[in-house]
């Protein structure tokens, strides 16, 4: 609406210099004013003034246009509205003007329009501002204007809101009292910020305050006021500084899942042209996460009213109006108190890390975290990285299922095995000999799951794959990537497939949520977003054989007790089950994502360290600290 549309443009420059002959009769003079405004071209058509001078028809044209101001010109329809009525010389018509503006939004009227008989010239139009509309006056403009409609919240488990208004500091300069020394001020914020790590570039600090106009205020940060008291004593006494309040709509923390929920932010040049008829300068949009997602359902509908703009400081009168309509809120099963102990667990991490939590009773999803600030790429959910040794959860199902193996079978695990011309070896060189396959399972034998992927088999793989759900299509409202197996469909690829490298990608939901069917017995899909229902969820697998999962679950209590995650064996809370995983991403590389699957009581979770090294050694550390804050 913004835009000087075509059509005006186009009025502007009807009808040329010749003043028009007027019509037979006020119908004619009417329609054919009528037509010619519909049609943009008033030369036909005959006008006067209210004094009764005559007015080129390209005068009118451009009024017209300039009356018009705002409005979609290009959407209005005028007709008729009844007889024309006659009075000696005057004659009266009712026209009907419709406009559709942005957004869709229908305006309709009626307006009057004046005649007069000019002896032989006929019937003209008596050309006034008020036949556009009747409260116009030469050099009124309409203009558009909207009222923004309330945005409703992203709510918890709880269906609170888990943005709300919270108190914030913005860090501001006075720049007629930083003094002289501006490069040791930017030195001392910036010493300061890293404290609460908070990092803002004040490189051009020097240059903004020498081009800051007199009584203006430069901003370096906003806040939250907890993270401002941290670090008051430090930035109080710095020269120039200034701490303006007020409250803003914030998650619980900074860092409180970030990436799930997404920001809202004034929207971008990119955002309105890509809603021309819904966002405008000014007005809000989500950005990232739910916020993006769901931006037009939380966003609500603007209101609109169409204003006369006088010259001068007149204020605006309203003539048309449309009530704003409230934002609906969009519910998740996230939980506060869980997602602030993941959000801790992984903000200790300094490499990127992502943690999910699942409750096994209804696959509610209770925590997206992705450390170590909350980041901006949801990883946890959208991530696509090799599981390493937590697949042996799979692929000992498949074997279980098939009934190659049962927990106590002697499975050899050497140092190394060679299949189709390549070496497999274990962790720091383990060799455990014939040992019961749970001790191979407790101590992550890679040799020895490739001793047995032959009895797995491409089926067997791909059939435990399907009962834990991965690979299916889900939908939980937000993007997630289920998985995608191997094909397996070589010797080489399927002992790579069998301990979880090769072509075998999935994501920390992924394996939270397979890990909760084998703690469940069945797969049911992750629940993320409660409302709006997702269109097409996975339906629920088959129930797994008790005979096949109790086996399985017993193994991954022992890798607590006994195996390569004996760092939880204390951990605060009911006891632990689970696998740690160590997973090569690229061939040759020395770096590997460390990972740990499990669950206590209701909770199944997933942790995931890219580029952290071995499992037990940077991932159980962070589940640990997760179960300590969940339990504490």
């Amino acid at each position: 609406m913004r835009r000087a549309l075509a059509a005006l443009i186009g009025l502007a420059m009807l009808g040329g210099g010749a003043t028009a002959c007027g019509s037979d009769g006020p119908d004619d003079a009417l329609d054919t004013f009528l037509s010619g405004w519909k049609s943009g071209d008033l030369s036909k058509v005959g006008f006067v003034t209210a004094a009764g001078a005559p007015i080129k028809s390209d005068e009118v044209a451009t009024e017209i246009g300039g009356l018009a101001g705002e409005l979609p010109v290009t959407t209005l329809v005028v007709s008729r509205a009844g007889d024309t009525k006659e009075n000696g010389d005057i004659a009266t018509g009712t026209v009907k003007i419709d406009w559709t503006l942005p957004g869709g939004v229908p305006w309709s009227y009626q307006s009057l329009v004046r005649m007069t008989k000019r002896d032989s010239d006929g019937w003209r139009i008596i050309w006034e501002p008020s036949i556009v509309q009747k409260d116009l006056v030469g050099g009124d403009k309409l203009a558009v204007r909207r009222v923004a409609a309330e945005r409703a919240a992203v709510l918890d488990a709880a269906g609170k809101p888990i943005v709300t208004p919270r108190p914030v500091v913005t860090i501001a300069l006075d720049p007629a009292r930083v003094g002289d020394d501006v490069p040791a001020l930017a030195t001392a914020l910036t010493t300061a910020l890293k404290k609460i790590k908070v990092t803002v570039d004040l490189k051009d600090l020097p240059a903004r305050v020498a081009k800051a106009q007199e009584n203006s205020r430069i901003d370096i940060v906003t806040l939250r006021r907890e993270d401002y008291l941290k670090i008051r004593a430090e930035v109080r006494p710095l020269p120039g500084t200034t701490f303006p309040e007020e409250s803003r709509a914030l998650a619980p923390t900074r860092m409180f899942a970030r990436a799930l929920l997404g920001t809202v932010d004034l929207a971008t040049a990119e955002d309105i042209d890509a809603n021309p008829d819904t966002l405008a300068q000014g007005d809000t949009a989500g950005h990232g996460g739910i916020q993006e997602r769901y931006d037009a359902k939380l966003r609500g509908t603007s209101g609109l009213s169409v204003v006369i703009q006088r010259s001068g400081d007149e204020k605006p009168a309203q003539v048309f109006s449309t009530k704003p309509v409230a934002g609906t809120p969009v519910k998740t099963t996230i939980d506060v108190r869980t997602q602030n102990a993941a959000d801790a667990a992984t903000a200790t991490q300094k490499q990127p890390s992502a943690l999910v939590a699942v409750r096994i009773s209804d696959s509610a999803v209770l925590a997206v975290s992705n450390g170590p600030d909350g980041g901006s790429d949801n990883v946890a959910l959208t991530g696509q990285v090799p599981p390493g040794s937590t697949f042996k959860m799979v692929s000992t199902l498949g074997l279980l299922q098939k009934k190659a193996v049962t927990a106590d079978t002697a499975v050899d695990c050497p140092k190394t095995k060679e299949v189709a011309g390549k070496a497999f070896k274990n962790s720091h060189d383990m060799a455990l000999g014939k040992v019961p396959f749970h001790t191979d399972f407790a101590k992550s034998c890679n040799t020895a799951f490739v001793n047995l992927s032959p009895k797995l088999g491409a089926d067997g793989l791909k059939a435990a794959s399907t009962a834990l759900g991965l690979g299916a299509e889900w939908d939980l409202g937000m993007p997630a990537f289920s998985g995608k197996p191997s094909p397996a469909d070589n010797p080489g690829e399927l002992a790579q497939a069998s301990f979880g490298q090769g072509q075998t990608a999935v994501s920390p939901i992924a394996m939270a949520s397979a890990t909760a069917a084998v703690a469940r017995g069945k797969f049911v899909q992750p629940k993320l977003v409660l409302d709006p229902p997702p269109a097409k969820p996975a339906v629920d697998g088959s129930p797994i054989d008790a005979a096949t999962a109790d086996p399985l679950r017993e193994m991954m209590r022992e890798v607590v007790t006994s195996g390569t995650g004996t760092a939880l064996k204390r951990a605060k809370g009911k006891p632990v089950y689970g696998k740690t995983g160590t997973a090569e991403f690229a061939s040759g590389s020395p770096e590997t994502h460390a990972w740990f699957i499990g669950w206590q009581d209701d909770v199944a979770f997933a942790v995931m360290v890219q580029k952290g090294g071995a499992g037990a050694d940077t991932a159980v550390p962070i589940v640990s600290r997760f179960l300590s804050g969940l339990n504490g």
